[in-house]
């Protein structure tokens, strides 16, 4: 008798091996989900060329308002000046505030202390000892801010918040005298850094801060309601540099154009985050900080403000542009690809 050997059932299969328990992922909760997002939002690597891109406009601006300062300096830091030492605390919301130049007892000190802040100005611009050029850039404005507080206005402010994060970022890492004096391959300053990312984040979340009030505020004002605004900024003779009262022709379009700025700023801190809306966030911001610029002859304030919308600029884009020059440079890793997307 023939023994018939059993075909195996094709549809039997083995049993799925055990997984070790210590190798499975815990499952999360929202709070651990919410503190690992908050983690990698400030503390993931990014790449410092942002960073050094707003440092040489930061210090190119704030060189020329040095420059202002340094053409007039009596009159500005002065005893006699147009406001006297004895009368800033009148000005300052806080009596306890430091100026360099409340102990600059003579007109040479004053301009010893603003040649200072120029010089340093420069030095960081040009990315030459970069920690302390920003330290003592960061000193001599607020130095500046607080001895002539008459003066102080969204340019001073503004350039209070680029220099913060240019003191706490590796802002001389890229396109600074500083890399090309450590040579190619020297050390991992230009790599990306954490220092980098929170840098950038505090700038970006600062600027968030300052549009979400900005907008919020104005609409408790009734000419933005109802469209106008915009016109009380093109009829004022004080700050016109462009004549634009031909619009007075064109009612809607002063609506539109209020409304939108509006709109905008009152959301910059929803639209600038998403990929799908970030690009049109930030060309609105370049068109209402030149407009702002080119009517109202506030042009440094523009350019400081653009500045700082910068730092949502991926990494990415900063390298397609400079590559071109890439071969200038005295090393070929100057201009990297990154497959990083910061923010």
């Amino acid at each position: 008798m023939t023994t018939l050997r059993t075909v195996p059932d094709r549809r039997r299969r083995a049993a799925p091996a055990t997984v070790p328990a210590s190798s499975v992922e815990p499952r999360r909760g929202w709070c651990g989900e919410w503190a690992a997002a908050w983690t990698d939002f400030w503390f993931t690597p990014a790449d410092p060329l942002p960073l050094a891109v707003i440092r040489i406009v930061t210090g190119a601006i704030l060189s020329w308002a040095c420059v202002v300062w340094l053409l007039d300096a009596d009159a500005f830091f002065g005893d006699r000046g147009w406001l006297r030492p004895d009368q800033v605390w009148r000005m300052n919301d806080q009596p306890w505030q430091w100026s360099l130049y409340f102990a600059a007892s003579s007109p040479t000190m004053i301009r010893v202390v603003g040649g200072v802040s120029l010089v340093a100005a420069i030095l960081l611009t040009i990315g030459l000892a970069t920690p302390l050029a920003a330290l003592v850039s960061f000193l001599g404005l607020v130095s500046a801010a607080n001895r002539a507080p008459l003066n102080v206005f969204g340019l001073d402010d503004t350039l209070g918040m680029l220099l913060v994060p240019l003191l706490i970022g590796p802002a001389g890492a890229r396109l600074s005298v500083d890399r090309l004096l450590a040579g190619p391959g020297q050390g991992r300053a230009g790599e990306p850094s954490v220092r980098a990312n929170l840098a950038l984040r505090l700038l970006q979340v600062h600027l968030c801060v300052v549009y979400f009030f900005s907008g919020t505020g104005k609409l408790f004002g009734a000419s933005w309601w109802e469209g106008t605004a915009l016109w009380g900024a093109v009829a004022n003779d004080r700050y016109r540099t462009l004549d634009l009262r031909g619009l007075a022709a064109h009612p809607l379009v002063v609506n539109a154009l209020t409304l939108a700025t509006l709109w905008w700023e009152a959301g910059y801190a929803a639209l600038v985050w998403p990929r799908l809306t970030r690009r049109l966030c930030l060309a609105m911001a370049v068109l209402v900080h030149l407009g702002i610029g080119l009517a109202m002859g506030m042009m440094e304030f523009g350019l400081a403000m653009i500045t700082a919308n910068l730092a949502f600029v991926p990494a990415a884009a900063f390298a397609g542009l400079l590559r071109p020059f890439a071969a200038t440079s005295p090393s070929s890793s100057t201009f990297p690809a990154t497959s990083s997307d910061h923010p």
